[in-house]
């Protein structure tokens, strides 16, 4: 067992040391926190206290942050620096850490003495925050298995346990199958239609594989690329194929890493833990925690909107078929035709091509133009800091500061795609804020992307999909930093119900849009000139170019999900893919190869939180499109207004019921109208 002393991952005096942690320091460093948290809740149960903030909840508290302390770093650099021996420790942790959550989850003299503290006076005079920590904690007992009895119990910790170890099995099938092929091309012609930055990206690929020409490979930026430019149809295929079939049984690397029986085992296992509860289904069980009410109330929601847009779906795709015969008589749209003839209408329709803004917003301007976004918004800068240690060259580091020069927050950015990354954009805690002893805990995020590099000696330029992916992401990062509450379990993002959680990030992405803010984001690299109006309006134009075909896309997997943990019997006759094409048959309108296996790289809800959750996106985008409007009726950078939306949403974290917030800031409930207008399919 190492000392203390050696073990980076026990030190929290501050900010992770990245560069002294060791795979080999991972199992020590959680086995000895685990058995000083067993001691604590031993210690705190046998001293026949009475049971109260003070007594109970905060030492726990402050013992669970402690262990997070300890795992975000070991899970973040999983994540951004994933290596074979990194991976190795940090699997073999998830169960240890599953057992203990279980095991706290289950401890019935826990359970009632959090029953007991509820039950008393002192409970009345806590404030909200600590209120809700005790009745969210209450929750979780119930929905962690604390009233079960016997083998019951027993049963519902290993399910617990198993789905851990699985949903990391499917990432790392997912990550494995993305690497492990790539697309090879040595003639120049074979790179007709691909703009410049696709053709150096593929340069750079190959280089790094120590190939001649260019490498292709299943990473969002090389893949969405080739696939929106590349003018050979029978590569198209070749790269969708590889794409749609990773980690399944079908496309280049059949059965390799084949995630279809852990999707199988997954569902039975959630469905068994969901009917241990008393729950109808594993759909049910999720939505214990979130804002929308039940099953019933979701899928009407998700229907109405797929009636709504379906029509309009149907018709844009109609015309892109159309469209496509035209331009060199290709009769069946193919799924990997889609990009490539979406990208040629939306040029001839607006003579707009999104690779056109891309000289606009490069990060030396994009990145300061944010900031500035934010001071006008809530009145703080944003300062790099240089004496931070990160775990990659490429990561810098900031704090966020009020007016009065105090420090609200801190953030890692890591901006660039690279090996051994993890696809994707995500905002995760490293420090989460709290008040002890007086003093303020300093907030921390990690904010990831995947974008291009800078290569050769221009600055990273981004399109302006990626700039709104940025905007996004920072939305997560201001939720978890500026946060008012002082206690860690409703602090930043913690405790806030799932389908809420998108509405700060959401929301961020209107400034993306808007001429005013515009002017402060994006300037051309090298003329340093702004959007010309011109552009500008080709950009809004285009903006809703096929929104009704993403707004059903989105949906699919939205009702695919639900429907999957809400209806699906994993013993039954039916399979997961007859359900999904059930699912596209209601509301896809583009054909779908019967090779796909969509569902088996399917992260979100296999591996990423989102199980019987995908609708949040949609639920949230109502909460969002609706908050920016009260911005459009006052002004986009109405300080007031950017004050309420600080105080109602962002400062409260998780330590208020979200529609609460939102009608305090909103002067009423939600309406869906605001969303459909801005995805131009309002009636």
């Amino acid at each position: 067992m190492t000392s203390h002393h050696t073990n980076p991952l026990l030190d929290f005096g501050g900010l992770p040391r990245f560069s002294l942690i060791r795979p080999e320091h991972v199992a020590p460093a959680l086995e000895s926190l685990l058995a000083e948290a067993r001691a604590e809740r031993e210690r705190l149960l046998s001293e026949n206290l009475t049971p109260g903030w003070d007594t109970l909840v905060q030492p726990l508290e402050d013992m669970n942050e402690k262990i997070q302390r300890m795992w975000s770093p070991v899970g973040h650099l999983n994540a951004v620096m994933n290596s074979e021996a990194l991976r190795k420790e940090y699997d073999a942790c998830l169960p240890k850490l599953s057992a203990y959550a279980t095991e706290v989850a289950q401890d019935e003299r826990l359970y009632a003495a959090y029953k007991q503290i509820a039950a008393s006076d002192q409970y009345r005079s806590l404030d909200p925050a600590q209120r809700k920590i005790i009745d969210n904690t209450l929750r979780d007992f119930r929905l962690a298995g604390a009233e079960l009895s016997g083998e019951d119990k027993k049963r519902f910790g290993e399910i617990q346990q198993s789905l851990a170890q699985l949903g990391s099995r499917f990432q790392n099938n997912v990550l494995d199958a993305t690497q492990a092929w790539h697309l090879h091309l040595t003639e120049e012609n074979q790179l007709a239609g691909l703009p410049e930055f696709a053709r150096e990206m593929g340069a750079q690929a190959a280089a790094e594989k120590a190939l001649e020409g260019w490498c292709f490979t299943l990473d969002g930026p090389s893949y969405l690329a080739f696939m929106t430019y590349a003018d050979s149809r029978e590569l198209r295929q070749q790269l969708y194929q590889a794409y749609v079939c990773r980690a399944s049984d079908q496309g280049p690397n059949a059965g390799e890493w084949d995630n279809g029986s852990v999707i199988d085992e997954m569902l039975a296992l959630r469905q068994e833990a969901a009917h241990l509860l008393g729950f109808e289904n594993y759909a049910e069980y999720s939505l214990a925690t979130k804002m929308a009410r039940d099953v019933n109330q979701v899928m009407e929601f998700l229907k109405d909107l797929a009636t709504r847009s379906r029509p309009t779906a149907k018709k844009e795709f109609d015309e892109l078929s159309e469209f496509a015969s035209k331009y060199d008589g290709t009769d069946t749209l193919a799924a990997w035709d889609i990009a490539y003839y979406s990208e040629k209408l939306r040029e001839y329709c607006y003579a707009f091509s999104k690779e056109a803004l891309r000289p606009y917003f490069p990060e030396s301007q994009v990145l300061p133009g944010m900031f500035e976004v934010i001071h006008r918004l809530y009145g703080m800068t944003v300062e790099p800091l240089t004496d931070v240690e990160t775990w990659h060259p490429d990561v810098k580091v900031y704090e966020i500061r009020q007016a009065d020069g105090s420090v609200r927050g801190r953030f890692y950015l890591d901006l660039y795609a690279r090996t051994g990354k993890r696809g994707g954009a995500w905002m995760d805690d490293c420090v989460s804020r709290k008040r002890a002893d007086g003093t303020v805990q300093t907030p921390t995020a990690y904010l990831v992307c995947n974008f291009s590099a800078p290569v050769g000696n221009k600055p990273a330029l981004f399109n302006h999909d990626e700039v709104i992916t940025l905007f996004h992401e920072f939305g997560h990062g201001l939720h978890h930093m500026l946060t008012q509450v002082d206690y860690v379990g409703v602090s930043g993002i913690n405790g806030v119900a799932w389908d809420a959680v998108e509405l700060p990030s959401q929301f961020m992405e209107n400034w993306c849009w808007q001429r005013e803010a515009l002017d402060v984001i994006a300037r051309h690299y090298e003329t340093g000139k702004p959007i010309p109006d011109d552009l500008l309006d080709k950009m809004h134009a285009a903006k809703n170019f096929q929104s009704a075909m993403q707004m059903v896309r989105q949906l699919e997997f939205a009702l695919f999900d639900m429907r999957l943990h809400a209806e699906f019997d994993p013993a039954g006759d039916r399979t997961v893919q007859q359900l999904l094409d059930e699912v596209r048959a209601e509301v896809s309108v583009i054909p779908t190869p019967a090779f796909s296996r969509f569902q088996n790289s399917f992260g979100h809800i296999f591996a990423g939180g989102y199980a019987a959750g995908y609708y949040s996106y949609k639920w949230a985008e109502v909460l969002s499109s609706d908050a920016f409007s009260k911005f459009e009726e006052r002004g986009i950078f109405d300080r007031k207004t950017g004050s309420e939306f600080l105080h109602s949403v962002l400062e409260q974290g998780g330590s208020r019921d979200p529609m609460e917030l939102f009608i305090e800031f909103r002067g009423r409930e939600p309406d869906v109208e605001a969303l459909l207008r801005h995805s131009g399919l309002a009636a």
